[in-house]
């Protein structure tokens, strides 16, 4: 077994007696590949880094919804050759394409005014191969969060039927599918709103990896049998599944014309709402 030796180093580097020597002893440490620790070095590389603002500041609850979107095969669009060049073109037009269906999704405009029906996110992260964007449901009905379910379930669709046809004329290979998975509940703020975490983030996450299904989301707290019109509800249908580390039979909304695609072998991960029913009457 090979031994590892690690070398210490202390806050405060003793100052050597004479400049001279200093001057040589930073020399020999540059010709060796080393840095000679300084506070400035301490004092760069701490927690603000992360830009939380001040992290000891009291968590506040809030009421939310939680989107996790996902491009599927971002990771091999970035491995084609020259692709620091490919990959800031396609960054800036997926965004700037990105933010403006959201803001087109929560206005509406009767002819004379064009008024927000809900307010924007009050979080947006960059997640490398995707975003987490947040909103503030304490001001929102249940009418309302179904409606933002059906916003982003157009958004999904407008990703492959109208961005990917024309980025693809111009960027090699780009991402084919903008997935989803969405989800409701409580957040607490980080820094004073700098960041959220929450359960309900953790469960979009999961559901935006349930490939190759492009938006799911949970039955509960989105009632969409009530508040979404047929031409809506009858895009969906309601199957149950495990969630690694949510539940074993948590039931979620997937599109049918998606499932209605899948293998049978693809099938099997999901139950209809019959068979779970009478597993629990059967426990």
């Amino acid at each position: 077994m090979k031994r590892r030796f690690y070398r210490r180093v202390r806050r405060r580097v003793p100052a050597l007696k004479k400049a001279e020597g200093q001057g040589q002893r930073q020399a020999q440490a540059q010709s060796n590949g080393l840095i000679i620790v300084n506070d400035d070095l301490f004092d760069k590389f701490n927690p603000s880094m992360l830009r939380l603002g001040d992290i000891k500041t009291p968590c506040q609850e809030k009421e939310a919804i939680a989107a996790v979107f996902d491009l599927s095969g971002f990771t091999n669009f970035c491995n084609q050759a020259d692709a620091y060049l490919a990959i800031p073109s396609f960054l800036n037009s997926f965004y700037e394409w990105f933010f403006s269906s959201i803001v087109y999704g929560l206005t509406d405009d009767d002819g004379e005014d064009t008024r927000f029906w809900a307010e924007l996110p009050m979080l947006v992260k960059f997640l490398g191969d995707g975003l987490l964007v947040v909103w503030n449901a304490h001001s929102m009905n249940d009418e309302q969060i179904c409606r933002l379910a059906a916003i982003i379930y157009n958004i999904c669709g407008a990703y492959q039927e109208d961005f990917y046809p024309q980025i693809k004329m111009e960027i090699n290979k780009p991402p084919d599918v903008l997935r989803c998975g969405m989800a409701r509940g409580k957040v607490f703020s980080i820094g004073n709103g700098s960041d959220y975490i929450g359960h309900c983030i953790n469960t979009a996450s999961r559901l935006s990896s349930l490939s190759p299904l492009t938006f799911c989301f949970p039955r509960r707290g989105f009632p969409i049998q009530e508040y979404l019109s047929p031409q809506y509800t009858q895009l969906f249908v309601s199957k149950y599944i495990s969630i690694r580390g949510v539940g074993d039979d948590e039931p979620i909304w997937v599109a049918k014309e998606e499932f209605n695609k899948l293998t049978a072998k693809q099938r099997m991960q999901y139950r209809s709402v019959e068979n779970g029913i009478a597993k629990v009457v059967a426990v």
